[in-house]
């Protein structure tokens, strides 16, 4: 009888070696925060891919580009899902939005919904006008702090810059502007600022490796109070949201009540959300459903716009030649008698380029959203067995020494080819660095993440003339020490560079 050879299973990818049933979770607790121990792993071992055991999970990280495709692109079918978490549960309400939730029908359903009904051109184009507004009144803001010194002021540009993209997400959302009062300067009131602040509070919990999702029976004594954080967060954002939702659904169903025929006029993606119909003629989604996706749209734009206009701004004012590039081109493109619009931004490379750059050396995350597999898979020559966590490196993969010249040096120009308006895309489909990611997971966003990005920069760069605050001679670069945000807030020098009647007043 002839004896049948099977195939050898090829090894794990290199990594530490686990202890029985907890892995390596007591290195991570002694080495915190996470992503720094993983990374310096991956040094350690001198490997572009690694696997560290947590608990029963095997964590799969990728610093190598064409790894990372192979993930992504080859093997896009099995890595499709996300793992499942106490933080990701909470915060879509049982894995009812998009972003975090699992693979699976719920999945599809959402996704659909945001292909053909929020993310598509012609709702963007009917949003315009609420963007627009938004984008004035960042400029509005800065004005009033700048403009009664004929020299100028010193300003935070952080009281702005995350503020931005919120109010933008807020006004298509609610139609509005404030969850409250408001300011007569336009900037940010208590409550967008404690809301944008609980926003954040989720973000840097969501995959924050934390231990009882390793070792679930841990999870009742919630060590370092991870849960009560996520669950007081959420509870502070719904606190704003859930009454605007609760009254706007009552309005649409006493509409049809009273009168089946005419509905109340769509003015909103809350709208939009409402008034959608299945096939059956009922509602699509259920108010938890909305109440849940809306959450993670805003999750989704809270945190890259800002961080890379910081970035950006922060990095330019270190390199002064650059600002003069970048409002020389807003001066050839747009003119000096007119905002900048969203229309221009296809014609404005440098300042694309400039964000670009922004995303590949100061990523608003060390990880990607997780991906987790659904079957067993080879990759690499290294068997990645169903279950496992991928996690591509944000960080490794923009600072890649193999792929980016000068890699730590920010430098628009390598962004760019010298061609006349030439594109400059912010995704990275080639996984060179990662911005809006790619496969079936990537973000469906992508067009109106671009546009609220690059107005935020363009409208700062093209409002204000930016120089060093007095006696500093350089902006301090450091990162936090927990995350990648930048550790100190900006604070630089603003004058207005236009005639006074082009601000917002």
């Amino acid at each position: 009888m002839k004896r049948v050879v099977l195939p050898a299973v090829p090894p794990l990818p290199p990594g530490p070696s686990p202890w029985p049933i907890i892995g390596c979770l007591p290195e991570m607790w002694r080495n915190r925060p996470a992503y720094k121990w993983i990374h310096d792993l991956l040094k350690q071992f001198n490997t572009d891919i690694a696997c560290v055991r947590l608990g029963n999970v095997h964590v799969i990280a990728v610093i190598s580009p064409e790894i990372a495709r192979e993930f992504l692109k080859k093997h896009n079918a099995v890595f499709a899902s996300r793992p499942i978490t106490m933080a990701t549960n909470i915060l879509s309400s049982g894995y009812l939005a998009t972003a975090v939730v699992p693979l699976g029908e719920q999945w599809k359903k959402m996704k659909r919904t945001l292909v053909a009904d929020v993310f598509n051109q012609s709702r963007l184009r009917w949003l315009l006008d609420k963007r627009n507004d938004e984008a004035d009144n960042l400029v509005k803001f800065l004005y009033s702090q700048c403009s009664n010194n004929e020299n100028g002021s010193v300003v935070n540009v952080r009281n702005a810059a995350p503020h931005y993209p919120m109010s933008v997400m807020r006004r298509m959302i609610f139609n509005t502007r404030y969850f409250g009062k408001g300011r007569e300067d336009g900037g940010p009131g208590l409550e967008e600022e404690r809301h944008v602040s609980a926003l954040f509070t989720i973000l840097l919990h969501s995959y924050a490796f934390c231990v009882f999702d390793y070792l679930p029976w841990l999870r009742p004594f919630d060590i370092g109070g991870h849960e009560k954080k996520v669950r007081d967060a959420l509870k502070i954002i719904k606190q704003y949201q859930d009454p605007i939702i609760d009254e706007r659904v009552r309005k649409w169903r006493r509409s049809n009540q009273e009168n089946r025929i005419k509905e109340p006029v769509e003015e909103d993606l809350l709208d939009v959300f409402i008034s959608l119909k299945g096939a059956d003629g009922q509602p699509l989604l259920s108010v938890e459903e909305i109440k849940a996706q809306i959450t993670d749209l805003q999750l989704a734009t809270v945190d890259n716009p800002y961080n890379s206009a910081e970035w950006a701004l922060s990095e330019m004012l270190n390199q002064p030649e650059m600002l003069t590039k970048a409002q020389e081109e807003l001066n050839r493109v747009v003119g000096i008698h007119m905002l900048v619009q969203e229309f221009h931004i296809p014609h404005l490379p440098y300042i694309r380029a400039c964000v670009r750059e922004s995303l590949r050396l100061h990523p608003v995350a060390p990880f990607n959203l997780p991906h987790v597999s659904c079957a067993d898979a080879i990759v690499a020559g290294y068997f990645i067995p169903k279950g496992s966590s991928v996690l591509l490196s944000r960080l490794d993969l923009g600072r890649n020494p193999k792929v980016w010249e000068n890699p730590f040096r920010f430098d628009p120009k390598r962004h760019l080819n010298g061609a006349a308006n030439e594109h400059v895309d912010l995704g990275e489909h080639e996984l060179r660095f990662i911005s809006f990611s790619t496969g079936r997971r990537g973000c469906p966003g992508g067009t109106l993440g671009t546009n609220i990005t690059v107005m935020l920069l363009g409208r700062l760069l093209q409002g204000f003339t930016w120089s060093m605050p007095p006696k500093v001679d350089e902006i301090d670069l450091t990162e936090q020490a927990q995350s990648l945000f930048k550790l100190n807030a900006l604070y630089a020098h603003a004058k207005p560079r236009l005639p006074a009647a082009v601000y917002p007043i």
